[in-house]
């Protein structure tokens, strides 16, 4: 098979797992207190059944990585938003709403022309050790800006989760491609080890920073990590590993009009599982349920007391027994 087909099609299966772990860690979110620290929820068999559909989803992202460039595999993790649309419809009992289908096809037309532009050529180069610590030192200090306390931490901790997410992909690429380089170099060297302490050490990060970010819902977070993380990809693989976009200006176009689409169809994706997340809002895709029409009943029903009866005024008697008038 094609390396480009072979990174595609595991790309594919890798987006289905990372669905799967999402879906598993939003609702496992949404049954936690806020309050619950790591070290219980580590604790939980719903933690580990995510984590192992995440590293599930890593090896397939890794293998992937060995057939296929940076700006060729990340863009399809956008996948994953995709497939964890009817997953999560299906968890919550409803269907997929007009809103979410049509978020849908704009993500996948948008991938599509970003896959157009991308380079097909396997990966070749590899992050030096100054190269691979200095993406480290960087991605922690934005990490750092991101997690500190103020409005939205669910979207900044998305982001933060998105990008080590990122970063731990394009430097698993260098890890990948140098072990199995048969170039006869050391399979073992200082550069090698403190890029696999990176992977594992951002990996890891980038798991917990999404499960903070799912306590408020999984669209809108989701769709932030899924943009997140091939940006941080290809501006390292552009940047440092020597990718090109190939087809020239007219690649560039299309690249800036697919990213426009696939920004729009997550927005759409995220409008609409945020809509259905509202308690107060109307469910697109609810099925509706018939019920027997019921009277109005008053909030307040004040009864009346009764009058009181009559009391005759009395009346005056002369003497004599009669009357007075």
């Amino acid at each position: 098979m094609n390396a480009t087909l072979l990174a595609v099609a595991l790309s594919l299966v890798s987006a289905g797992a990372y669905a799967a772990a999402a879906v598993a860690q939003s609702r496992l979110a949404g049954r936690t207190d806020p309050g619950t620290g790591v070290l219980r929820m580590l604790g939980r068999g719903a933690w580990w059944s995510a984590v192992g559909l995440n590293a599930a989803g890593a090896l397939l992202h890794v293998a992937a990585l060995n057939y296929g460039p940076l700006t060729l595999v990340q863009p399809l993790g956008a996948l994953t938003l995709v497939v964890a649309v009817p997953l999560g419809a299906r968890a919550a009992g409803r269907r997929v709403g007009r809103t979410e289908w049509r978020g849908t096809a704009l993500t996948l037309l948008g991938l599509g022309a970003l896959l157009l532009t991308a380079g097909g050529s396997a990966p070749h180069e590899t992050l030096t050790l100054p190269e691979a610590l200095g993406v480290g030192a960087a991605t922690m200090a934005v990490v750092a800006g991101l997690s500190r306390p103020g409005a939205r931490p669910g979207l900044r901790h998305a982001a933060a989760s998105g990008i080590t997410s990122g970063v731990a992909s394009a430097l698993t690429q260098t890890l990948t491609v140098a072990v199995t380089d048969h170039s006869g170099g050391p399979l073992f060297s200082w550069r090698l080890l403190t890029v696999a302490l990176l992977v594992s050490a951002f990996a890891m990060g980038g798991l917990l920073l999404s499960q903070t970010a799912y306590r408020g819902g999984l669209g809108a977070p989701l769709a932030v990590v899924t943009l997140a993380n091939p940006v941080a990809a290809a501006a390292i693989g552009l940047a440092l590993l020597g990718e090109r976009l190939q087809g020239g200006p007219v690649s560039l176009v299309l690249a800036l009009l697919g990213t426009v689409a696939a920004v729009r169809g997550v927005i759409l994706l995220s409008r609409a599982q945020a809509r259905n997340a509202d308690p107060g809002g109307v469910v697109e895709g609810a099925v509706p349920v018939d019920r027997e029409p019921v009277d109005p009943v008053p909030s307040r029903v004040v009864i009346g007391s009764p009058r009181p009866a009559a009391v005759p005024e009395p009346v005056a008697v002369r003497a004599g027994g009669a009357p007075h008038p």
